[in-house]
């Protein structure tokens, strides 16, 4: 079994899969900078969701073009269109910052309980490392084969024991079916852990966040077609269009 085979595999039975060594110690390194410089000029907010505590940082393929490799990356995307169809687009793609003394988020789906599918799932997330993840500096945690319980989260009273908290080095990637029970884990370090969050849809679904919002129009030539067309910008900039959530 191949390793693409192996993750979908993975992904069928488990709900996710970690794949290592997707970006080198220099693509990391400028990621990670790109988002510390984004946070600190271009805005973060303090958030708080789920019980947990971070600063999070919106919409990045609109603060800066060095984002744009993670949109459509040769060993991540045709994972994500074979769960999704080619025809997917990115939701969206920001980042949580889990600081020193952020705790732990309660464990629920990113799909609504209205909108779960127990054969073809109309979400997929997938968390890019910018720090070595360890349950020490928060990495998130998942619990395996939630995501065919046909629940949007762990019923009132249920204490969740059977929970995976990936370890991996920076650079990999966890990917993982938007249906699974996850929440992020608690920072007991003493610095940031660093991550890239793309949520990917089917086409039929519109944006989290759309991409057009503040994009720059001479930022459009750097995107490859495929960029343009998971952004829905193959025919330009301009159009409007409708997000669940929308930034001023």
């Amino acid at each position: 079994m191949n390793t693409f085979e192996q993750a979908i595999a993975e992904l069928d039975v488990y709900g996710f899969t970690l794949i290592p060594d997707v970006l080198n110690r220099n693509q990391v390194n400028a990621l990670k900078q790109a988002l510390i410089s984004s946070s600190e000029e271009k805005g973060r907010h303090d958030y708080k969701n789920r019980g947990g505590t971070s600063l999070i940082v919106f919409n990045l393929p609109t603060l800066n073009p060095v984002f744009f490799q993670i949109i459509d990356h040769p060993r991540i995307l045709p994972i994500l269109e074979h769960i999704l169809d080619r025809s997917l687009i990115l939701g969206s793609l920001s980042s949580r910052i889990v600081r020193p003394g952020d705790g732990f988020q309660d464990f629920h789906s990113d799909i609504p309980a209205h909108m779960l599918n127990l054969i073809s799932p109309v979400m997929m997330n997938t968390v890019w490392m910018l720090d070595d993840f360890t349950s020490e500096k928060g990495g998130t945690r998942i619990v395996p084969g939630s995501h065919k319980s046909g629940l949007a989260g762990p019923p009132e009273g249920m204490e969740v024991k059977h929970v995976i908290q990936p370890e991996a080095d920076a650079g990999s990637v966890l990917i993982f079916n938007g249906q699974c029970w996850h929440a992020g884990g608690a920072n007991t370090t003493d610095s940031n852990r660093y991550a890239l969050f793309g949520h990917y849809r089917k086409s039929m679904l519109m944006f989290q966040l759309d991409p057009h919002d503040h994009f720059r129009t001479d930022w459009l030539d750097q995107l490859t077609p495929r960029q343009k067309e998971l952004m829905r910008m193959h025919k330009g900039l301009g159009h409007p269009h409708a997000s669940d959530h929308h930034l001023e």
